[in-house]
């Protein structure tokens, strides 16, 4: 289980050197859960990692009448599903964690109404449901907003449509999927996300009995079926904790092999390390991150997959912070990703933040202070540039961390930082 803590204190700087493994992804055991309310029956979820979220989402699904066990030696979840299960999803737990959201398909396609509390979750920007309820009323379902709950019904159920997204949103392409999976006729999504994640949950869904085309393109063609059947799914490894690890040994002029990573879903961000004079290399089970020198400031924009990560751009920046030179990261997908900046600052980096634009000129090392993360991601990139600072840095609100990465702390002790919860 994730260390318990308020903060992290960390003692810099230090060179990270070793082997750590990468277990299932945060955002997509997140929706493989959310999508077993589909079937009836006992759900087999294999390699979910031990994370803060996951247990925020188990209780909700037993909230909602499921019967959830979790393994946590063998990474193992068993979500047993009613034949009706319940609607509603309260505030309580879904402020906690935006992908609670993600019940909203599955429920209203499967009994034909759903009340969603709005979500909360990290502070990186607005997020609207415009696509997901637009996506959901042209499946036909009528959809409503009172007193801080999304109420969607279509009591006769869903049926197929042609949609485009305005944008490749994840979380919008993911309630429509597991909504179209049960609705009548065909459904044509296009301008559809990209990620890995939107291909393992519809691996999963196939594996329930879906039938999904253009898994992996901007095309999903989904033709309904009567009935889901309970089904097995092992989650893919998590990219975005893989990628930390790879700009931690980056950054700290180290050497980490990344047990269970996944090059293949990190090819830009990998091109952009080797751009800072890294050195990667595949091994049988991962890849090996290696490097020798400071690092090179290398430009970055994020964008929608196969784009550089908006979830590594906080990383991004730690390492051009403490750079040969100066580079520009540009936000494309969160408008207030940039927030972590002023953290940033307070340990002597040198950024300046114009828009959806940041202009850092990396200095040789920065110094440790007293800091603070506001969302998983901003935590981490603050963490990775205590590593590079002198003397002690205190992250406070660490417990965001642990929201998406299992055993941070242990897994940096194990590396070699000086690493303390408190």
């Amino acid at each position: 289980m994730a260390e318990n803590s308020s903060a992290l204190r960390i003692v810099g700087p230090t060179r990270l050197s070793g082997e750590v493994t990468v277990t299932g992804a945060k955002n997509s055991a997140l929706k493989l859960m959310a999508a077993s309310l589909l079937a009836p029956g006992k759900n087999t979820l294999y390699n979910v990692p031990q994370i803060a979220d996951v247990d925020i989402m188990s209780e909700l699904l037993t909230r909602m009448g499921c019967t959830v066990t979790f393994d946590r030696a063998t990474l193992t979840m068993e979500i047993d599903v009613p034949e009706v299960p319940g609607h509603k999803a309260e505030y309580e737990l879904v402020r906690k964690m935006r992908a609670s959201i993600n019940v909203l398909g599955p429920i209203l396609t499967r009994v034909g109404i759903a009340e969603i509390s709005l979500p909360g979750g990290d502070a990186i920007g607005s997020r609207g449901l415009d696509f997901h309820i637009a996506g959901l009323e042209a499946l036909g379902a009528t959809i409503s907003f009172e007193h801080g709950y999304i109420i969607a019904t279509a009591p006769n159920g869903l049926v197929g449509a042609t949609f485009e997204l305005n944008f490749p949103s994840v979380g919008a392409t993911e309630n429509l999927m597991t909504a179209a999976v049960l609705a009548k006729g065909t459904t044509t999504l296009y301008n559809v996300a990209r990620e890995p994640d939107i291909i393992d949950l519809g691996e999963y869904l196939i594996a329930m009995g879906a039938k999904i085309e253009g898994l992996g393109s901007s095309t999903l063609i989904i033709e309904g079926v009567d009935s889901l059947h309970a089904a097995s799914h092992s989650t893919l490894p998590d990219r975005i904790v893989t990628g930390t690890w790879a700009f931690a040994a980056a950054m700290t002029q180290g050497d980490i092999t990344i047990k269970g990573g996944r090059a293949d879903h990190l090819e830009i961000p990998l091109d952009k390390l080797v751009a800072t004079g890294a050195v990667v290399t595949t091994t049988s089970d991962g890849f090996r991150v290696r490097m020798d020198q400071r690092p090179i400031a290398v430009d970055i924009a994020t964008l929608p997959y196969p784009g550089f990560p908006t979830d590594l751009q906080p990383m991004a920046i730690s390492l051009n912070a403490i750079a040969r030179g100066s580079a520009m990261v540009t936000e494309n997908v969160f408008e207030a990703r940039f927030m972590f900046v002023n953290e940033l600052r307070r340990l002597g980096a040198n950024i300046t933040v114009d828009g959806h634009h940041a202009a850092v000129s990396g200095v040789p090392l920065l110094s440790g202070a007293p800091v603070a993360a506001t969302d998983i991601r901003a935590g981490a990139g603050l963490v990775l540039a205590a590593l590079v600072a002198d003397g002690v840095t205190i992250v406070e609100d660490s417990f965001h961390i642990e929201r998406g990465y299992p055993n941070f702390a242990a897994d940096l002790r194990t590396l070699g930082a000086d690493v303390t919860t408190i």
